[in-house]
């Protein structure tokens, strides 16, 4: 059996809330403080207390910086993560997270990764926030990593840069790719280590997979919003029945539409805000209708919490008069996210497995069409050279 979490992200999440979670669902307090004490880091402190937020009581993690501390870059924090006392799978994964990092904010800046300066996320709070995240997710024998579409809340937030959008753009630009939406309430919900966090080391996003679940955790946030400031953690053996090892189901609803009167360049608009509210696969499929007349027939696949923003969605960017829905089920094969080097920078490359063997590997297309564009590369160079890395790594 498989040992996984399922964060479920309603109001969003940061480092802090991540470790609170952890903390509430059996990590103890002790061994969060054990695991801080084993990076080179002084000049803060640790409160771990109960915490209310709405009807839900939770536990709430903070890390306060009690000595001022310099601006760090890669060539800082790579050695704070290697003179920990640190697990070596806790090492590689803080290292791969930090590398995601310097290469987004490379990006958002026009620099090189290993030159960027860290602000927010270079902060001890949050080296500790991720280097402590990693920590518990390998106490507690966390093998995947399951998100929900997240809450990224909405308005604008005040940074070191100025007053921002939220999300700010080196979140969305690590939630590329991911499930998200905007919140009716303002405010910044889903901070950058957060987004780093959950985006780097989740197995998937959608739905809740097939689990018995053996403990709730609930991790309270600093701030209060109109809605309870919480991110619940549910942690227990992955359920493969009734599929062969290496395989789960799920369930999920399909809804379905035939559209034959209406501008077919707003079906690629309206495919996109599906994807970004939620739904798990949008599809169109040409066909004749009556009197021969061309159509599409357009398949929206989502989960049962999920079907009343794809329906209203529908009904507000297409012409149609009404929609057909039916239950699916799924038979999935299992599979993880890795992250391989190339020339160019890190490619996310997800391996589908079948019982114990890896069936294939696929490179994340976003990421390889970033460092091709970056670099003025073919597309097919950098995928192939993902390819081969994971590869040389099997």
């Amino acid at each position: 059996m498989t040992r996984a979490a399922y964060f479920e992200c309603f109001s969003g999440a940061s480092g802090d809330m991540i470790l609170g979670a952890l903390v509430d669902a059996g990590w103890s307090e002790q061994a969060l403080r054990d695991a801080l004490a084993k990076i080179p880091l002084g000049g803060y402190t640790v409160t771990v207390r109960e915490a209310q937020k709405g009807a839900l009581f939770g536990t709430q993690v903070q890390i306060t910086v009690t000595e001022p501390q310099p601006e760090r870059d890669m060539e800082d924090i790579l050695p704070i993560i290697e003179g920990s006392d640190l697990p070596d799978p806790v090492k590689a994964n803080c290292k791969r997270l930090f590398w995601r990092l310097a290469e987004v904010e490379g990006l958002e800046h026009r620099q090189p990764p290993a030159t960027v300066h860290f602000h927010e996320v270079g902060a001890v709070d949050s080296i500790l926030d991720i280097l402590g995240a990693c920590a518990g997710l390998h106490d507690l024998g966390i093998a995947e990593l399951y998100v929900s579409p997240i809450n990224v809340g909405g308005g604008t937030t005040n940074s070191r840069d100025g007053i921002l959008p939220v999300p700010g753009p080196a979140t969305l630009e690590l939630l590329k790719g991911r499930p998200i939406y905007a919140s009716a309430y303002a405010g910044e919900f889903l901070t950058p280590t957060g987004a780093l966090i959950l985006s780097t080391l989740a197995t998937d996003f959608g739905p809740m997979p097939p689990m018995r679940v053996e403990r709730i955790g609930y991790g309270a946030g600093q701030r209060d919003f109109a809605i309870p400031n919480m991110l619940r953690v549910s942690i227990g053996e992955l359920d493969q029945e009734p599929g062969q090892p290496g395989e789960t189901a799920d369930s999920a609803v399909m809804v379905e539409t035939n559209i034959d009167d209406m501008n077919p360049e707003w079906l690629s608009y309206l495919a996109d805000r599906l994807r970004a509210e939620g739904a798990l696969d949008v599809t169109m499929t040409p066909v004749l209708m009556k009197k021969g007349r061309p159509g599409t027939v357009l398949s929206v696949l989502t989960t049962p919490a999920a079907v009343q923003p794809a329906l209203d969605r529908i009904f507000a960017e297409t012409t149609t008069l009404g929609v057909r829905m039916y239950d699916v089920r799924r038979q999935k094969l299992r599979r993880r996210i890795e992250t391989v080097m190339t020339p160019w920078g890190s490619v996310r490359v997800k391996v589908a497995q079948l019982g114990s063997a890896d069936r294939n590997h696929a490179p994340e297309y976003e990421d390889c069409q970033r460092l091709a564009s970056a670099a003025n590369v073919p597309l097919r160079d950098v995928y192939d050279a993902a390819r081969h890395a994971m590869e040389a790594g099997d």
